[in-house]
């Protein structure tokens, strides 16, 4: 367990950050939602005075019919555009600098991201890359250290999980240290976000559980947290609901319009909550295995979820309880500590029902006390977390989601 001058330390911390949130400079991106609002992109950019636009992607993404519809309304619209298609899941440093480098050859004054959160992601750090060109990403690394407003960015995201187009985080990976890690910055909050369920549609029922887990682990660690504010814990809430009710909907039909809606709301949500509450060691860990083993984040999420509720304990019962209660998931007779025990059973049954594995089995043991340290640096002592976890005690929670009997 981790000691109390340590615990004390992390608190103490958590507790000045909280109070200073209150006077950063919070904002939210311009909203435009609705099956068909792909097409007001290029009025959206003419107004904010964008004509040149740098379109970043990835190779599959590029070939599909609304990324061609997006450079047809642009054409048709007289804005210039370059493409960037080799953004990979996890994005690297390298991935970066190349899309920068076309961004300054093409004298680009905008940026439009059309994907996932990798995609997203790493058109913030190229537009980091672009007001911060002499400094290195990894200087970059953690809370307010870009400090200068990057160019106009549009995320449109093709996927309903990560929320990172409502979010103040990019989080990048760095190959040669297989270390994976969040920059945070005020400044990377998209000026615009598109939702668009027709772009979700045809979306890979796997890609559509595990993007949906992962925005609501992003709903469960905001509001089990210590540093709610600002309507974090409301939008949590309503992100949940709407998780529970659509993403069996979505999964087993794709074409569920609705329920695609829904899922994009929720994932919105859930990443206004995060950028304001924060997530806790869930992330942490799967931030990790998303540097050491390329593992796709959603996927890390939804099964680290249950393990690291469960490895809580009493800590998180009345907030997870009353969260469980609030979106509907347990009946609202139940005490706190048996309806944070239900949810957890009902997330793993969810789990099951989409076919994500309970277990990662692929976790090295030879790579375990590291990846915890890695863990630990990314969440302590910033992450306010339920219960404040050491190395050691992380390196067993590793060992649980790897499957290991202990």
């Amino acid at each position: 367990m981790a000691s109390f001058f340590y615990r004390f330390a992390c608190r103490a911390f958590q507790k000045t950050f909280f109070i200073g949130i209150h006077f950063m400079p919070w904002r939210e991106p311009q909203l435009i939602h609705g099956a068909g609002s792909l097409q007001q992109l290029p009025n959206q950019l003419k107004a904010n005075n964008v004509s040149n636009v740098l379109l970043v992607t990835d190779v599959f993404l590029a070939q599909t019919e609304h990324f061609q519809n997006i450079k047809k309304y642009l054409e048709e619209a007289g804005i210039k555009y370059s493409i960037y298609d080799q953004t990979i899941p996890n994005p690297t440093i390298d991935n970066i600098n190349d899309a920068a480098r076309i961004y300054r050859k093409n004298k680009c004054n905008g940026l439009v991201a059309f994907g996932g959160g990798s995609a997203i992601d790493c058109a913030k750090g190229v537009g980091i890359r672009i007001v911060r060109r002499w400094t290195p990403i990894t200087f970059m690394r953690g809370t307010l250290r870009v400090l200068r407003k990057i160019p106009y960015l549009v995320a449109i995201p093709t996927t309903a999980g990560t929320g990172s187009e409502a979010t103040v985080a990019a989080v990048i990976s760095n190959p040669q240290t297989h270390e994976k890690y969040p920059i945070n910055d005020f400044v990377l909050i998209p000026r615009l976000a598109i939702l668009d369920a027709n772009i979700t549609l045809d979306l890979p029922a796997n890609l559509t559980a595990t993007t949906g887990m992962d925005a609501l682990t992003h709903a469960i660690e905001a509001y089990i947290g210590y540093s709610n504010f600002g309507g974090s814990e409301e939008a949590a809430i309503t992100a949940g609901q709407l998780i529970i009710e659509n993403i069996q909907n979505a999964y087993r039909d794709g074409h569920n319009i609705k329920a695609r809606e829904n899922l994009q709301k929720a994932a919105y949500l859930a990443g206004f909550a995060f950028t304001r509450a924060y997530v806790g060691y869930v992330h942490a860990i799967a931030h990790s295995l998303g540097g050491m083993y390329h593992t796709p984040h959603g996927l890390a999420n939804a099964v680290i979820l249950p393990h690291v509720l469960e490895f809580y304990g009493e800590t998180c019962e009345k907030r997870l309880g009353t969260f469980a209660k609030a979106i509907g998931a347990v009946p609202s007779e139940l005490d706190n500590h048996e309806a944070s025990k239900v949810f957890i059973m009902q997330i793993r049954e969810l789990n099951r029902s989409m076919d994500i594995p309970e277990h990662l089995e692929f976790i090295q043991t030879e790579d375990i006390p590291r990846l915890a340290k890695s863990a630990s640096k990314e969440a302590n002592p910033l992450y306010p977390v339920p219960k404040i976890l050491n190395a050691k005690e992380l390196e067993t929670l590793y060992r649980i989601v790897k499957g290991t009997k202990l």
